[in-house]
């Protein structure tokens, strides 16, 4: 005989209780190491930020030029007694810049800036090193989370591209009567630097949440935010691209006055350069470049105000903490830029300078990365 059913049995019903939703299977099969990949990312992100801050002292020690050949691989060992230091003395002897700036420069002093150009490419070989064993560790064991593998292999392809473009640039240096790298080599050689640094730190705020936080966090994303961050940081990176080609040409010690360049809001002569054409003087003319690096961190602080004021309406707590994190930074940055100015590009103040490039970096990539992905506070905590 039939057993009964029960009014609030729905049609089709086996009688059993039908099974609860699972959560987390977005992230299940997926996930990965994101931890570990996340700590191994944190590594190259310090690694690099140190490699930045070698590189623009080997610039402002005039030590870039101080190895006249690129050996990736026998490259790592410095000379090791009297005569490998000479033979690499007499091949920086032959070079431009000794011929036409420090002729009669001792040995002594020829070690002083081979160490740090030797240690800025010792840097690049340890960082490529350790994204090698991290990459093909956390490939051959399968730990790399869904639609990670490309991303971590353009690291990599980038890094190594940034090794020979470093060779391209310093080549320039070694012909003709230069005796320095051409500046607008320097700019792609930075510019990459602050590109594979940026996208390191935007991996290592992706892998902080799981993937279910992250799709579960877009939804309350502030797009105007999000498109103003987006712009700020274009922005940036063209005044950094700006920063090296003043450095490129010592630009920066040849007007230390402030506001005025030498008592002229435009400098005089600025689209001379003696045998060479208008369009050089772009790049080439110190009082031009300092000049529209000047204005162009103008325009940054203005629009870097704007943005701020946007963030600062931001409904969520942590959102509006970055936004005055970064202002706090920009005007930092630009009391930074004012004191390198000044004192003629002094070393110390110069190199505080670029520490705050990265950090401002930093800063805005955060701020729009929490545009993007908002933390949801709590009333109850306070953190709303």
């Amino acid at each position: 005989m039939a057993q009964k059913r029960s009014i609030f049995e729905e049609v089709g019903s086996s009688g059993k209780a039908a099974p609860l939703p699972q959560p987390g299977l977005i992230d299940r099969g997926t996930a990965g190491a994101r931890g570990a990949i996340r700590i191994w990312l944190v590594v190259i992100f310090a690694l690099v930020a140190v490699m930045i801050v070698v590189g623009g002292m080997t610039r402002l020690t005039d030590s870039g030029l101080s190895i006249t050949e690129w050996k990736p691989v026998t490259g790592a060992l410095p000379p090791l007694d009297d005569a490998a230091w000479a033979a690499e003395f007499a091949k920086y002897q032959a070079s431009p810049e000794y011929q036409l700036q420090n002729k009669g420069m001792s040995l002594e002093a020829f070690k002083s800036i081979f160490w740090w150009e030797w240690g800025h490419r010792q840097l690049g070989r340890v960082i490529g090193l350790v994204w090698a064993l991290g990459f093909l560790g956390f490939l051959v064991t399968k730990k790399i989370p869904a639609g990670w593998t490309g991303r971590l292999l353009v690291l990599g392809a980038l890094g190594g591209a940034q090794g020979a473009i470093g060779w391209w640039m310093v080549s320039s240096g070694l012909e003709g009567d230069r005796v320095d790298v051409a500046s607008y080599r320097l700019a792609v050689h930075l510019g990459l630097a602050f590109l594979i640094f940026g996208l390191i730190a935007w991996y290592v705020l992706l892998l902080g949440r799981s993937e279910s936080a992250l799709l579960q966090a877009r939804r309350n994303r502030e797009a105007k935010l999000f498109s103003l961050s987006t712009g700020l940081m274009h922005f940036a990176f063209l005044q950094i691209l700006l920063g090296a080609l003043v450095a490129g040409i010592d630009a920066g010690r040849g007007f230390p006055t402030w506001p005025l360049m030498n008592g002229q809001f435009f400098p005089a002569d600025a689209f001379y350069v003696p045998g060479r054409p208008t369009w050089a003087a772009f790049f080439e003319n110190p009082g031009l470049v300092q000049f529209i690096h000047r204005m162009s961190g103008y325009l940054l602080f203005a629009f870097g105000v704007v943005v701020w004021l946007r963030g600062r309406a931001s409904a969520h707590g942590t959102t509006r903490a970055a936004f005055h994190a970064l202002f706090a930074m920009l005007v930092a940055q630009m009391a930074l830029g004012i004191a390198t100015v000044l004192t003629a590009a002094h070393p110390h103040v110069a190199i505080t300078h670029q520490i705050g490039a990265i950090l401002l970096w930093v800063l805005i990539l955060r701020a729009r990365y929490l545009s993007q992905y908002p933390v949801a506070g709590s009333i109850r905590k306070g953190t709303q």
